[in-house]
């Protein structure tokens, strides 16, 4: 069994790593605390073939693995976080599944702009009373002639700020056979992206209002009974999930190793307090093990969908292992750490967010529990007997 990237792979981890050297370095603290999505980095990026990388040649991607995209995110993470973004917006989440389902046509009129990193598609999944409780969604889509008929509301989407295309998750029907998704574009009647709010970590997302909104049918990705079947492909988003949260974790360990080698307090660096060291030692145990667990799930990837075990548990222990890392690095850089001045702060809240997104934490020990006892535990109440 052999644990080392293969020899195509260390090359590519390689150009990714001198790439971000070479072009990002610079200016990516700004880069990172900035509200404006970087449309200059998108195009780099898509230039040297960092946007697609998953997805098959024949769609303008590149055809390779999840493993692949995982490197390139990892690599540019360690250099530029905020550059890291872009890849993940442009191998995982809506993009995937959008190239997973869209038809032809649909590839056609939009796979271009996206993968050349003029437009960004953000995913409506979550709504006010619809978080952790996906199937809740109240968004209703309603046939009419050759059109739908949107109305609902949608919040936290990534991207929601800057995307041209919106992947809509819409209630067909009743029950979870009725849910399905469309394409919406941006500026369509009826369409209301709302005003900025802000996360934590201070990245921006604006709520989507559809107010009898139509939608012509052709835009319809997968209709009723279509959620199982993008589900199944939410597990690839988790992986960009977890790779970024556990190469952001690093990123901040790498800052505060630094860090302590070069500062001095009570006449001698920090790196040789035993209370430091231990720290480092514990660091890096948990981040060396939780890639191990990244890595299992993106090369055990079946035909691009990694299975939901390896992928619960990859994203369960990398979301908190980046998270506990990049707080602990906070910590051993003292005030310094706490500032906007480094990395390390920006690090700790992004990692924050991401125990939240595309599946908490703890509904990941949910399924995990699922797996372990070979059953379904439902957390909806039970319905009260006849």
């Amino acid at each position: 069994m052999d644990f080392s990237f293969t020899e195509e792979q260390q090359l590519f981890a390689d150009s990714v790593r001198r790439f971000a050297e070479d072009k990002l370095k610079d200016g990516a603290l700004k880069r990172a605390h900035s509200k404006e999505y970087p449309w200059e980095v998108a195009k780099m990026l898509s230039e040297q073939g960092l946007l697609g990388i998953t997805l098959k040649e024949e769609d303008g991607g590149i055809g390779g693995t999840l493993m692949d995209a995982v490197i390139a995110i990892e690599q540019m993470s360690l250099v530029c976080p905020k550059s890291a973004d872009i890849i993940q917006a442009g191998n995982f989440g809506a993009i995937r599944t959008f190239a997973e389902y869209a038809n032809d046509e649909q590839k056609e009129k939009w796979l271009p702009g996206l993968l050349s990193g003029e437009i960004v598609i953000s995913l409506g999944m979550s709504e006010p009373d619809a978080g952790s409780a996906a199937t809740d969604l109240k968004t209703t889509a309603k046939e009419d002639g050759d059109h739908y008929v949107i109305k609902g509301q949608k919040v936290f989407g990534t991207h929601s700020r800057d995307a041209s295309l919106f992947l809509i998750y819409c209630r067909f029907g009743p029950g979870l056979d009725g849910i399905g998704s469309l394409i919406i574009e941006r500026g369509t009647e009826g369409f209301t992206v709302g005003e900025p709010a802000e996360f934590m970590s201070g990245e921006e997302w604006c709520p989507l209002y559809f107010d009898n909104v139509r939608v012509p049918k052709e835009n319809l990705l997968l209709g009723p009974g279509g959620f199982k079947r993008q589900i199944a492909a939410f597990n690839a988003e988790r992986i960009g999930n977890t790779a970024r949260s556990l190469a952001i974790g690093r990123h901040a360990y790498n800052l505060a190793r630094d860090y302590v080698m070069e500062r001095s307090q009570f006449g001698r660096p920090l790196c040789e307090f035993q209370g430091l060291q231990w720290k480092f030692a514990d660091m890096a145990m948990k981040l060396e093990s939780a890639q191990l667990l990244l890595y299992k799930a993106a090369v055990g990837a079946d035909k691009g969908l990694p299975s939901a075990y390896d992928t619960t548990l990859a994203k369960m222990a990398c979301n908190q292992i980046g998270f506990e890392v990049a707080c602990e690095a906070v910590q051993c850089m003292g005030g310094t750490g706490y500032t906007r001045e480094t990395l390390a702060e920006y690090c700790m809240l992004r990692t924050k967010g991401w125990m939240i997104a595309g599946g908490s934490v703890e509904m990941m020990k949910n399924r995990m529990a699922e797996f372990i006892f070979d059953r379904r535990f439902s957390q909806r109440p039970p319905k009260p007997a006849n």
